[in-house]
């Protein structure tokens, strides 16, 4: 029989002879209570005060309420959490933790609440290169993207002596009339083509780029700021770009020649190529054969095309077969046979590209990278900055204070289900803002150990 229930109390089915009542009288309550390890996070790298900086404020400090610094906080944080729309932020401009976290707890006017809403954030959003009425808080995007080769740089202790960069591109579908906007018939629909730059983990550039180009279009330019940046830091690393077939072009294969850069990118496959490898196919498919399972051979050799090339480079062709057939592959490096044989280039270093695309997933899926809705190039490019700082916010936080743990290596949903969306009783005081979180919470030590390790980092 359904059980009965009045506006205030909802009744369910008893268990065990005990009857089951829920009620919306908890008080101030609050889902997001592991968020106070990305303030410690970001208070230890200093990020969301040297981020507010590459913004320009020109409204009048006498009328505002919220300043840059709120605003950008708040929009980063909110992302990081897993709201990834601004409306969202109307309902979280009353959370205690974010309020915390930000370092805002009450507003300087009794009608308005300690953090801002949708339509505040809009205007961040929708800025201008010049001010209007309406527009009046700007931002720098070449800042933008030096802050995050800076903290890439400052990440590491010391310089390395090498460093591997991956550059790839991906789709980012778009659902409305967005400028810049274009069919790309290998994606099959409208989007926009970013090229995200990692080294490892650490996300160095995400340029929003429209899709009706070349996947390579202006990497070159995109790689040499980023290689003078660092350079100016670590002056005698040694840096390697990799990269997939889409990259393999003369202007940056010879940029990389002329400036002291590696390279190592996958090569399109083709007639001519496949012939020259044509014996080693034949003897892995022999070796196939025989043994029932895939078998592989290699080939290293010198190699140029016929027009678009300005000189001959290593190529390695991977010579496989596999019980389904033939599967030949091909990769051209400026790295020598000292570096690394052939085989080595290819299976272990090169095949290691494959685990950028897992990062491209955690900033689509998990940090919503992927939400370009706004009309302008320029509103999706600093919507993607936000989810990349998001991205950044929480590398930082698993790299730094998960060190050691069950989650050094976890995506950033998993970190955000299991460390951030802690549920807990909000007491607020004169004197003190307390969290009351469960007592049979799973994930206790792991929290302890990244509240010690973000503490001594900070100081």
């Amino acid at each position: 029989m359904p059980t009965e229930c009045s506006a205030d109390l909802f009744g369910f089915e008893p268990v065990e002879g005990r009857r089951v009542e829920a009620a919306f009288d908890g008080g101030r309550v609050t889902s997001n209570a592991g968020g106070l390890l990305l303030g410690r996070t970001a208070r230890a790298l200093g990020l969301i005060d040297r981020f507010s900086r590459c913004f320009v404020d020109r409204r009048d400090p006498d009328l505002v309420e919220h300043e840059i610094a709120t605003l950008v906080g708040q929009r980063v944080y909110g992302i990081a959490l897993g709201y990834e729309d601004l409306v969202d932020h109307d309902q979280l401009r009353h959370d205690p933790v974010v309020s915390a976290v930000v370092g805002k707890l009450s507003a300087r006017r009794s009608s308005c609440a300690a953090l801002a809403g949708k339509s505040t954030l809009n205007r961040l959003e929708l800025s201008r290169p010049e001010p209007s009425r309406y527009h009046k808080i700007g931002h720098d995007g070449a800042a933008i993207e030096r802050l995050f080769v800076d903290l890439f740089v400052e990440a590491h202790a010391a310089a390395p002596a090498q460093i591997i960069l991956d550059l790839d591109a991906t789709d980012d579908p778009v659902h409305g009339e967005q400028e810049g906007r274009f069919f790309h018939g290998y994606y099959g629909g409208y989007c926009y083509l970013p090229l995200y730059v990692f080294c490892g983990r650490h996300l160095l550039a995400a340029k929003l780029r429209a899709a009706n180009i070349d996947g390579s279009a202006g990497s070159r330019e995109e790689v040499e700021r980023i290689v003078e940046q660092i350079r100016a830091r670590w002056p005698r690393v040694r840096i390697v770009l990799r990269a997939d077939s889409g990259f393999a072009r003369e202007a940056l294969m010879a940029w990389c020649e002329d400036n002291g850069v590696d390279y190592l990118f996958g090569l399109a496959r083709n007639a001519r190529l496949q012939a020259e490898i044509a014996a080693e196919l034949a003897e892995a498919a022999a070796d196939s054969q025989a043994r029932g399972q895939s078998a592989r051979r290699f080939k290293d050799f010198l190699w140029t095309t016929r027009d678009s090339w300005s000189r001959r480079r290593r190529v390695v062709g991977k010579a496989e077969h596999t019980p389904q057939g033939s599967n030949p592959r091909f990769v051209v490096t400026s790295l020598t046979g000292q570096d690394y044989d052939a085989r080595a280039l290819y299976e272990d270093v090169y095949c290691a590209r494959g685990e950028m695309e897992n990062r491209i997933k955690e900033q689509q899926l998990d940090l919503f990278a992927d939400r370009t809705s706004a009309a302008t190039m320029r509103a999706n490019q600093l919507r993607l900055w936000f989810a990349s700082m998001a991205y950044v916010l929480i590398d930082a936080l698993r790299r730094i204070g998960l060190a050691g743990s069950r989650f050094a290596d976890a995506t950033c949903g998993t970190i955000r289900l299991k460390l951030l969306k802690i549920g807990a009783l909000v007491r607020l005081s004169v004197r003190r803002l307390k969290l009351a979180m469960p007592s049979t919470f799973p994930y206790q030590d792991d929290y302890r150990h990244a509240y010690v390790l973000l503490g001594a980092a900070a100081s």
